[in-house]
Order: structure tokens, then C-alpha cells, then sequence
């Protein structure tokens, strides 16, 4: 075995507060939202495929409601009517192909719009299932510098923005566009001097809107934002509901959660603001057009040429066309809002893996493995480095103890042999194979890891500890507690291993938790078994089955064992002691005891806090 400390670093919290989805400076303006919608189409090949079909759909709806004026026209001005009276007949069918039209278009727009809300919200169940993927790929750095409720965001609170949008937004921008650009060429074809009239009316729309778009994008990104932290202060509020009890604590938290309740509020408030400007201002706009072409159209109708029929179509034309600039406000609040969500969600699945696993890995060998470190750093990024040119050679079958002071480095050394994260520098080799080229269904088969907190899904005990194995059969599941000794504990049980164990298995004590856990890892019969303090807070009966687990556990595998108690040390074959990231002293806990180092002064200090 060798070890090859090196320079001495300063450890720092890793814990971090930044939101990795959330990298824009949201004061300066966002990415704009043709880019994101770039983006989106890329990510999403149900919403891509088949689009030239909807949007042909959505012109051919168009194009019907855009004929019916003119139908109305040609039954009005029907010239030279027979024996100077009106021609019956020729309305008659007039009327019934607009009517026809009407059925047509109403039948493509109730046919566009199914198609839309099917493949959006395919769309959007992908992004949500895409998104919770990422998630579980990101790697341990990820997630302690990202705020749990801002992940929560993204497949919730933000793709409930897409699902709104999808239900309507997207419809409207089919239909809409087609019906605005038809009305304007149809009203030119009538008249030209009118069609102008009308674009100067609308004219001022186009950059107060802009100004105002760019606008609403910061807002709801900020909103957003305001969204992910309130999500974050209610999931961490629950998860600490004892201790804020305990402590008297309902002030403090009432206030951290009235304040991000309030700056989403205000943050809303914002983007209203804007939204109201758009929404009034279309109506507006749509009243001036209606009527100045009426009085234009009235006044001038001689000069203009126009007859009476003409005018007639031209007002119904206005009225097509008042219909989708009053909804600009509204689908333009709501594009708004989707495109902040959706760049929010992109931002998470764009961004990089600190993980990558191989394109095809090689397997690990079956039974117990070995485990070589060569030149191991890590560092979190934004802190000092956490672990400094660590270097050791571990035999197969060996039962190790990791011991040093908090933040020395010795829990994230750990989580690195299960892939957790990859090193920053230097290499990981389990069985003679790099870490990095093991294939991940041989990893999670032969390295398992038992987490201090020995958490469970709230689901039968039975079920946590298929979990271990999927394809176990109830058999397999009952001797994995027999093999481990834990019969007698079962048996106590009201239901036995059908025993519900509630969110976070928080229906068991700490140590029971522990000792599904183990179960679950003894299921899966790995080569390589992490305990990361699987033995602290727990009652002595429990510390007493879980002792007696883990040592018929670590029969024919390796096990590494984070530990806080030097009593695990003490029955270890090997004990590395770390310092600050780095790796001082490694050995049997005997040998280590009468050398006076670094283990020697731990284990002082261990003692007389049990005596």
C-alpha cells in the first residue's frame, strides 16, 4: 500500500446556494425567445415532427374564414340584379357556401387545435420526464451548490408554464398570423388606400409592443426565479418541520417563507404591468381601425370606388382582424411566461455533465474488489480543493475505515468511489478498471453505497429493499434479513417486511432505517460495499444488529466504512486517516495507535469522549 500526501490545503464548505439552473444575471436582458424556441424544437421531435402539417391546417382555416366576407360581398353587390330585383337564388347559394365554410373552418380549427394540445403535451411530458433524468445524472457537485426547490421548479412550476401555453398559445400563433396577413391583403385587394389608413393605425403597435416584450422577458424571468425560491423555502421548511417545532423556530421560518412569497408577488405584480399594456392597447387600437375605416370608407366611398357590398366585407374584415390583436395580450403574457420556463428548463438539460458515462463500459469482475487511487483531487467549484493528491492501494476483500475530523475530505473520497463525481484530477481504479470506462449497470450492480441518513421511499420495507435488486422474488428479499442476522427484528413488526415505512421511512427509528438499508445493499451482493457513518445515531440495541449486519456483510467483498466512532476503526483491517484533503497516515489501528500521529491524537481525543 502506498500514500503520497502533498500540499496542504484549507477545505471548504461545499454547500452552495447558487442555482446552476439559473446562470443568467437576471437584471441584464435574457436570452431572447426566437433562441429559446430554437432551442425547445430542438429538444423536443414530437413538437418538430409533423409541424408543416398543423400549420397547413391552421392556413387552411384561415383561408375559409377569410372567404365568408367575401361571399358577403359578392351577394351584395350582385350586378345587374334580374328585373330590377334582388336575386334570391344567387344569395341563397352565397349563403349556403358560407355557411359551408363555416362548418369547414370550424371543423379544421377544433381539428388544428386537438392536434396541437396532443403533441404539446407529449411534448411537454418528455421535457418533464427528460428533465427529472437530468437530475439523477447530475453529479454530487451539482447538487449541493443547487437549491433543492429550484430543481423541483423545473418539472413542476415551469413546465406547468409550457402546459398552459401549450393549450392555447401555441394555437393562437397558428391561427392568428395567417388571419392577420390575409385580412390586410384581402382589405389592399378592395381597397389600397384604405389598407393604409388601417396600417397607419396599427403602425405604433409593433414597437410599443417590442418595448414591452423585451420587458415582460425579464420580468417573468424574474418571476420564475421568485417561483423556484418559494418552492425552495417550503421544501426546505418541511423537511426541517421537527427542528423548527423543537426550537421555537415558527417566526424565523414564517418570515424567510412571507418573504419569498412576497418577493413572488412583487415580482408578478411586474409582469402584470406589462401584460396590461399589451392587452389595453390592442382593444384600443382595434376600436381606432373599426372606426376609421368606417368613417374613411363612408365619407370617401365615391373617390374610393368602393360599392356598398365592399364596404361591408371590409368592416368584417376589421372585425377578423380586432379578434387577434385584442388576444396579443393575452398569448403574448403567456408566450412570455412558457419562453422564461422553457429557458429555465433548458438551461438544466444543456447543462454539462461532470459525469459522462462510456459509450460501452467494460464490466467489473464478479467477487470482492480492489480499489487503487492515483493522485486523487477534487474540488468543488467554487471552494478550495476538498481532496489534495490522495494515493492509496487497496486489496481486494479488505474491510477499511476512513476516520478525520469533519470537512477532512474522507466522506467525499467516498462518494468518488461510487461515481458520485469524478475527480478533478488524477484517477479511481475499482477491480483494474477505471471508474470512468466501467460500464454503469456492472457499477450499480457491484458498488453499492449506504447513505448516513439510510434514506427510504415511503413504500413497503419490502419493496425499499427490492429497490437493491428490481427482479428479487419475496424469497431472495427474506433471506437477505436472515443472511444478515435480522429475523428477530422482522419478527417484531406489525405486518413484517409489508410494513409501510412513510415519507423517508420516518415510521422507523435512524438504526431501522439502517438496516433496510443494509438489507437492500445485501440484496444486490456487491463486490464493493460504502458505508458512509452507517453505525452513528443510533440506540445501543440497534448499534448492537447493525455491528453484528455489518460483519457477516463484509464477508467476501470490500468494504469502506466512513467513520466518526473509532470503534469501527479499531475492528478494521486497514484505516486511513485524512487531513484537510489530504491523506496522512494509513494502516492497522494498532500500528497507527503507537506511532503518535494524527490517528494517535483522534483516538485520544475519541476516548475520553466515551469515558
Amino acid at each position: 500500500m502506498t500514500a503520497t500526501p502533498t500540499t496542504q490545503t484549507s477545505e471548504t464548505s461545499p454547500a452552495k446556494t447558487s442555482e446552476i439552473v439559473d446562470q443568467q444575471n437576471v437584471e441584464a436582458e435574457p436570452e431572447g425567445a426566437i433562441s429559446v424556441l430554437r432551442r425547445g424544437l430542438g429538444h423536443s421531435e414530437v413538437l418538430r415532427r409533423g409541424l408543416g402539417v398543423t400549420v397547413g391546417m391552421g392556413l387552411a382555416t384561415a383561408v375559409a374564414r377569410l372567404t365568408v366576407p367575401v361571399l358577403i360581398q359578392r351577394a351584395i353587390d350582385r350586378d345587374p340584379l334580374p328585373d330590377g330585383g334582388f336575386d334570391v337564388n344567387y344569395a341563397t347559394w352565397m349563403a349556403v357556401a358560407a355557411a359551408g365554410l363555416i362548418i369547414f373552418a370550424n371543423t379544421m380549427l377544433w381539428a388544428t387545435q386537438r392536434r396541437l394540445v396532443v403533441r404539446s403535451e407529449q411534448a411537454i411530458a418528455d421535457l418533464r420526464s427528460e428533465a427529472f433524468a437530468k437530475v439523477h445524472q447530475m453529479s454530487v457537485a451539482d447538487h449541493n451548490e443547487t437549491r433543492r426547490g429550484a430543481l423541483v421548479a423545473r418539472v413542476t412550476a415551469d413546465a406547468d408554464t409550457l402546459a398552459r401555453f401549450a393549450q392555447w398559445g401555441l394555437f393562437i400563433w397558428t391561427m392568428n398570423p395567417p388571419i392577420m396577413l390575409g385580412t390586410l391583403l384581402i382589405i389592399t385587394w378592395y381597397s389600397w388606400p384604405l389598407a393604409l389608413v388601417l396600417v397607419a393605425v396599427y403602425a405604433p403597435i409593433i414597437p410599443w409592443f417590442r418595448w414591452l416584450q423585451r420587458r415582460q422577458l425579464v420580468a417573468y424571468d424574474r418571476h420564475r426565479t421568485a417561483v423556484s425560491d418559494m418552492l425552495g423555502q417550503f421544501s426546505e421548511s418541511l423537511m426541517g418541520a421537527a427542528v423548527v417545532r423543537a426550537y421555537g423556530l415558527q417566526q424565523h421560518s414564517r418570515r424567510k417563507i412571507t418573504h419569498t412569497i412576497t418577493s413572488r408577488y412583487r415580482a408578478q405584480l411586474v409582469a402584470n404591468k406589462y401584460m396590461s399594456g399589451v392587452f389595453i392597447s390592442g382593444d384600443i387600437l382595434g376600436a381606432v381601425a373599426t372606426l376609421a375605416a368606417l368613417g374613411v370608407g363612408t365619407i370617401f366611398r365615391a373617390e374610393l370606388g368602393l360599392n356598398a357590398g365592399e364596404l361591408v366585407a371590409i368592416l368584417f374584415l376589421i372585425s377578423l382582424l380586432n379578434n387577434p390583436v385584442g388576444q396579443l395580450g393575452e398569448v403574448l403574457d403567456r408566450t412570455q411566461t412558457a419562453v422564461s420556463g422553457w429557458r429555465k428548463i433548458l438551461s438544466l438539460l444543456d447543462h454539462p455533465l461532470d459525469v459522462i458515462e462510456p459509450v460501452e463500459g467494460v464490466p467489473l469482475p464478479d467477487g470482492a474488489l480492489s480499489i487503487e487511487a492515483r493522485n486523487v483531487c477534487f474540488a468543488y467549484r467554487d471552494g478550495d480543493q476538498v481532496l489534495n493528491d490522495v494515493s492509496i492501494t487497496i486489496p481486494a476483500g479488505t474491510n477499511v475505515a476512513i476516520v478525520g475530523e469533519t470537512g477532512s475530505g474522507k466522506t467525499t473520497f467516498a462518494k468518488l468511489l461510487a461515481r458520485l463525481a469524478d475527480p478533478t484530477a488524477g484517477q479511481i481504479l475499482i477491480g483494474d478498471r477505471s471508474l470512468e470506462s466501467v460500464s454503469p449497470q456492472s457499477r450499480f450492480t457491484s458498488i453499492r453505497m449506504v447513505p448516513q441518513d439510510g434514506f427510504l421511499f415511503n413504500t413497503s420495507i419490502r419493496e425499499n429493499v427490492r429497490f437493491g435488486a428490481p427482479n428479487a422474488t419475496d424469497t431472495e428479499i427474506d433471506d437477505a434479513f436472515s443472511q444478515l442476522g435480522l429475523d428477530w427484528w422482522v419478527k417484531q413488526l406489525p405486518h413484517g417486511l409489508d410494513d409501510v415505512v412513510g415519507e423517508r421511512g420516518e415510521s422507523l427509528s435512524v438504526g431501522e432505517r439502517q438496516l433496510v438499508a443494509l438489507a437492500r445493499a445485501a440484496l444486490a451482493d456487491p463486490g464493493l460495499l460504502i458505508l458512509d457513518e452507517a453505525t452513528s445515531s443510533v440506540d445501543p440495541e440497534t448499534d448492537q444488529a447493525l455491528t453484528a449486519a455489518l460483519r457477516l456483510l463484509a464477508e467476501g467483498r470490500t468494504m469502506v466504512s466512513v467513520a466518526h466512532r473509532l470503534a469501527t476503526a479499531e475492528a478494521a483491517e486497514l484505516v486511513l486517516v485524512f487531513d484537510r484533503g489530504r491523506l496522512v497516515e494509513h494502516g492497522h489501528h494498532r500500528d497507527l495507535v503507537n506511532a503518535g500521529g494524527r490517528y494517535s491524537d483522534l483516538h485520544q481525543a475519541w476516548l475520553g469522549n466515551t469515558r
